[in-house]
């Protein structure tokens, strides 16, 4: 009996949502309200394309590493340090933090960042919140993991335009640190692998918080708005953002080309790393947490307005098939959906800066 409930529960629901859908209705109403209001396992799936393979929404999970941190306190404090050394960089004027500002949710809220010597990145530099989740890191993928990543922006000849044996060398001649690596690694030494490695291990650590959208999934329904409930309804239905931006971390972890070309139009994306045809201007999905809070967007950062954005998907939308839908959104539809985004966008944590060691 118990299982024959559940299940009338569940076609009720698809029927509801279903019904929603066709007819177009705008209107949150009881009914959709009452749908959403489940646990996200009992949701209706989501309007994606065939063999997508996707993940429902869910709360924010917490880094793998939080129940460590206090066993890897020493290390984090480390990568803390070094993350916001200026030392790293030729010039003694770019850090890590100077293209990921914690109090800009860990990005730089510029189009391209600029680095040595006023040299202009060739893409958006993303915000490293919840990074422990990818797969690949870089808008291509070119880097396997967060340690992989720290070494690029240091050796890149536009960003800190750095040599490893000039910084290894800077690092050393740094009385403060050799205590700081002593406590980390048990070791005074300094090599590319463990100063990358704790740098890795600090960004591990920089998770977003808990929005509305999360206490609203935690048991409290009225966390979110008629509107922004609506904006929930259209981003997995209607509007089909399910089909890249799904899981709870609205990012699928994968590559995909949205058609979508900017700057001088020569940027392959993916193809860089894999010289695959098929990957020719694909570049990875971002989360979308807190994603009105990291612009400008897309990977040159060429678009500075959200609503810019769910227009051009509007009218044509790209499907990981590679075909093109108009979606046909009403403008109420769209500004649910941006409302439904800010709902998921939170306040950067509060966040200590660290004394530099000399």
């Amino acid at each position: 009996m118990q299982k024959g409930a559940v299940l009338i529960s569940l076609v009720l629901a698809t029927v509801l949502l279903v019904s929603f859908v066709r007819t177009g209705d705008e209107e949150t109403g009881p009914d959709l309200r009452k749908i959403y209001s489940q646990s996200p396992g009992k949701w209706p799936a989501p309007l994606v394309d065939t063999r997508v393979k996707w993940a429902e929404l869910g709360i924010l999970p917490e880094s793998p590493l939080e129940k460590h941190k206090d066993s890897l306190k020493h290390l984090i404090e480390l990568g803390k340090a070094l993350f916001f050394d200026t030392r790293l960089s030729e010039s003694g004027q770019i850090s890590c933090a100077t293209c990921h500002k914690p109090e800009l949710n860990w990005t730089d809220g510029k189009e391209r960042s600029v680095g040595h010597e006023g040299a202009l990145a060739k893409r958006n530099a993303p915000t490293i919140q919840n990074t422990w989740f990818y797969k690949r890191l870089f808008w291509d993928g070119r880097a396997k993991d967060l340690q992989d990543q720290a070494f690029a922006p240091i050796n890149s000849e536009t960003e800190m335009h750095s040599e490893m044996p000039d910084v290894l060398r800077k690092l050393r001649n740094v009385k403060g640190y050799a205590p700081l690596f002593k406590a980390a690694f048990g070791s005074e030494q300094i090599t590319p692998d463990n100063f990358t490695q704790a740098i890795a291990i600090f960004e591990k650590t920089i998770v977003s918080r808990k929005s509305r959208f999360d206490e609203f999934l935690g048991g409290d329904k009225n966390a979110l708005t008629d509107k922004e409930l609506r904006g929930l309804h259209v981003f997995r239905t209607t509007a089909r953002c399910m089909n890249c931006h799904n899981g709870p971390l609205f990012t699928d972890n994968q590559f995909h080309n949205t058609g979508i070309t900017f700057s001088d139009g020569k940027d392959k994306g993916l193809y860089a790393v894999t010289h695959n045809d098929l990957d020719i201007g694909k570049f990875k999905t971002p989360s979308l947490r807190d994603v009105m809070n990291t612009g400008p967007w897309m990977h040159d950062g060429g678009i500075e307005h959200m609503m810019t954005i769910i227009e051009l998907y509007d009218k044509s939308s790209p499907t990981p098939a590679g075909a093109d839908n108009h979606l046909g959104l009403s403008g109420k539809q769209k500004a649910d959906l941006l409302a439904f985004l800010g709902a998921i966008s939170t306040r950067p944590r509060e966040f200590k800066k660290p004394v530099i060691p000399d």
